[in-house]
């Protein structure tokens, strides 16, 4: 993955930043959090089910509301990021809240069996009942091949993988959904800069970001690739969140896009199983 280094940092900077914006935005509510609130939306607590006593890895964890949200309900998590601003946020809340979440700031990739990092961390292949990532997080990797090929290795045998996220069409948009802008495969880096955060905020953050589009048979064929076996796909036509330009409340705490309500889907799930 060396060719993508510069563009991996460029992200890392933009996550920082966006790190000290998102932890006192509305968006996030930190404070009701810690006042008990779980994070999780009601399409992941119903899907992903009961995980008191289980070993849970939680791919590109932001600062930890949702891994923490897990560890609430039982789960032993660990969280992986590549910010280390939000790793050190994730820490802090961890401590505070006397949670025994574990947090860890690498990049996805640099737990892939083919490097050695794995063996820095502290966290074992082949250990983890779970592993878990939701909403905006593959999109920043430009390689699902090497992305599945890590899930696969850190799951036991009989274990699950399961993701919750945005669906590829809707990325297929300019940011006011006025007109296809970017091609619904990953035929090309989407670079972006200078533009605000999804959290409702009005400022710019000044940053080059870098990313990828990842139609649905290439998120499903790289997880059949690693060997893990598909076990249940769902779409969903709204967001729990109001993070998109445009979006509309149809039903408390369901989002879509004006205009297009009920007519393109916004999210899906995937669950997976190690053989």
């Amino acid at each position: 993955m060396e060719d993508y280094d510069r563009y991996f940092e460029a992200n890392k900077e933009l996550w920082n930043k966006r790190t000290a914006v998102h932890k006192d935005s509305s968006f996030y509510d930190l404070a009701g959090f810690k006042t008990g609130t779980n994070a999780l939306t009601p399409i992941e607590l119903s899907e992903v089910g009961n995980v008191k006593g289980k070993k849970l890895l939680h791919l590109q964890c932001h600062f930890g509301l949702d891994t923490l949200s897990w560890a609430r309900l039982g789960a032993k998590c660990t969280g992986v990021d590549l910010s280390d601003d939000a790793i050190k946020l994730a820490r802090e809340i961890n401590e505070e809240l006397e949670l025994d979440a574990k947090f860890i700031c690498c990049n996805v990739y640099d737990l892939h069996p083919g490097n050695a990092e794995p063996l820095k961390t502290g966290i074992d292949p082949g250990s983890f009942d779970i592993v878990f990532t939701s909403y905006g997080t593959i999109g920043w990797l430009p390689d699902l091949a090497k992305w599945a090929e890590t899930i696969a290795w850190y799951l036991k045998p009989g274990g699950m993988f399961y993701i919750a996220e945005f669906h590829p069409v809707v990325w297929m948009f300019d940011d006011d959904f006025t007109r296809i802008k970017y091609h619904y495969e990953n035929k090309e880096m989407i670079v972006t800069e200078n533009q605000p955060t999804y959290t409702g905020s009005s400022g710019i953050i000044e940053a080059k970001e870098y990313s990828w589009n990842h139609g649905l048979s290439e998120v499903i064929n790289s997880l059949i690739g690693a060997g893990l076996e598909i076990s249940s796909f769902n779409e969903y036509m709204y967001s729990s969140y109001s993070n998109f330009n445009s979006s509309l409340e149809t039903e408390k705490g369901k989002w879509q896009i004006k205009g297009m309500e009920g007519k393109i889907p916004m999210v899906y799930s995937i669950k997976a199983l190690k053989k």
